[in-house]
């Protein structure tokens, strides 16, 4: 059967119920700089059918920088919410919000209401209260929603495994590949499902997934690199140098994202960039990035998968960022990092008889990392070869695995200092995770379980 026709028969068949609402998309401009922040109306967009859960519409994680709701507007009745993190929410933490003002497009999906709603914008403060920035009107009724039919692309099934209602849809997006490399994007869809369900606790579940994917020819083949001297009109304009940082790949044209998205059901989205040099990204939420033919895919993917799906924090804290260092120490949102090593977020899990903080060759591991990260920049200075950077990666993840594989601790879960960009103030739940260094430690005990529950989430 042609997977346009399956992929028909599953969007417009959920058992128990005879109705499937379609997806109201509510795009906005968010903009401002580190000291005032705007929003505007840009387009409300109706979509196909919803593919979320048709009985889970409350959000009740607690995770994301910000938070949105949709109350019916006669009876002031929440109907729908979700947190979520956002380009703009990272960018205004870097030095050029200091110096400037910058726009960005986002975009909140939905439930196509059936009456007005109003959305509500919220934005969590330094004691991790939620307040409102936001709110807008929204009339399904209003003759200026754009009811046109989405455009028209290649949607295929890489893995199906029921309605889309009752799984987790994962839409692999590529962007940088040319007509003539679709048999290559084909084959690289298929190895980057397979990475994913290759780990714990994916593996475990790889029956509550659907992955799709859409075909998006390129008129040039890559993504643009501008550190290196590479632009190219991509059609997802996904690029590296994000926030001046030459490994951070993102996209920010929302719309055009959004616009091809909506020919398929999808929840989470994952753009995969036909190139070869090191470099993801992920936000949650909104979608995750990583490089196709580089030898560290596996590990990029599946690290910046976990920002996207389950808000997970970045452990690391060696490598250069652009965020500026916070003046305070905030208990942080995410659910595999904490301020406080005596009330983590993961006490229930803790080994017995563990210390608080949590012992570990922290010194022995910051020596190597001086090393490392000097010569890492030295290589991208000098534009040397992928394979050199990957030699130097190969060798960081042998010393890390050597060392924190061993010792009193390793394995346990207690709170390990050094987290989040940070030396010092943050902890982590274990001394080795995916979401802190590249070897192949798995995710830890307290990021297995805020995949698991976000797993619980989407799938029926």
């Amino acid at each position: 059967m042609n997977r346009l026709v399956l992929l028909a028969l599953a969007v417009s068949t959920v058992a128990g119920q005879s109705t499937i609402p379609r997806t109201l998309r509510f795009d906005y401009v968010h903009s401002g700089s580190a000291t005032e922040e705007h929003f505007a109306v840009d387009s409300i967009i109706l979509e196909g059918a919803w593919p979320g859960p048709l009985n889970r519409w409350i959000d009740e994680t607690n995770l994301g920088k910000y938070y949105f709701q949709v109350f019916d507007r006669a009876t002031n009745r929440l109907l729908y919410s979700r947190g979520f993190a956002s380009i703009y929410g990272e960018w205004e933490t870097t030095d050029e919000a200091k110096q400037q003002s910058r726009a960005f497009q986002e975009s909140v999906r939905f439930p196509a209401p059936a009456a007005p709603v109003q959305v509500v914008i919220k934005k969590r403060g330094l004691r991790n209260e939620f307040r409102e920035v936001w709110s807008a009107v929204i009339d399904p009724a209003d003759a200026a929603i754009d009811r046109s039919s989405a455009p028209k692309f290649n949607v295929w099934a890489v893995m199906q495994n029921g309605s889309p209602q009752d799984k987790v849809d994962l839409l692999l997006l590529g962007d940088g590949y040319t007509a003539a490399e679709m048999e290559k994007w084909h084959r690289d869809a298929r190895r980057t499902a397979d990475l994913l369900f290759a780990v714990s606790p994916f593996k475990e579940h790889r029956l509550e997934f659907n992955v799709w994917a859409i075909d998006t020819p390129a008129e040039e083949s890559g993504v643009s690199r501008p550190s290196d001297g590479v632009y190219r009109r991509s059609p997802l304009r996904a690029s590296y140098d994000a926030f001046g940082s030459e490994r951070y790949v993102l996209s920010f044209d929302n719309r055009r994202i959004r616009e091809i998205a909506a020919a398929a059901p999808y929840e989470f989205v994952e753009i995969v960039v036909n190139d070869r040099k090191y470099g993801g990204g992920g936000i949650f939420n909104l979608f995750a990035t990583v490089s196709a033919d580089n030898a560290f895919t596996p590990y990029v993917f599946v690290h910046e998968f976990g920002h996207h799906f389950a808000g997970l924090a970045d452990e690391y804290y060696t490598s250069d960022v652009s965020y500026l260092s916070p003046t305070e120490r905030p208990e942080p949102w995410e659910p595999n990092v904490t301020a406080d090593a005596h009330a983590a977020k993961w006490k229930d899990l803790l080994s017995p008889g563990i210390d608080l903080p949590s012992p570990w060759p922290k010194a022995d591991f910051e020596t190597m990392e001086v090393e490392i990260q000097k010569r890492r920049r030295e290589i991208r200075a000098a534009h040397r070869p992928e394979t050199e950077m990957g030699a130097l990666f190969r060798q960081e993840r042998d010393r890390d695995t050597k060392l924190l594989s061993s010792g009193t601790n390793a394995g346990r879960v207690g709170a390990f200092e050094g987290a989040l960009y940070e030396a010092k103030g943050y902890y982590r739940p274990q001394q080795d995770c995916i979401m802190f260094t590249r070897d192949e430690a798995g995710f830890c005990a307290a990021c297995r379980r805020a995949i698991e529950r976000m797993i619980r989430m989407y799938a029926k």
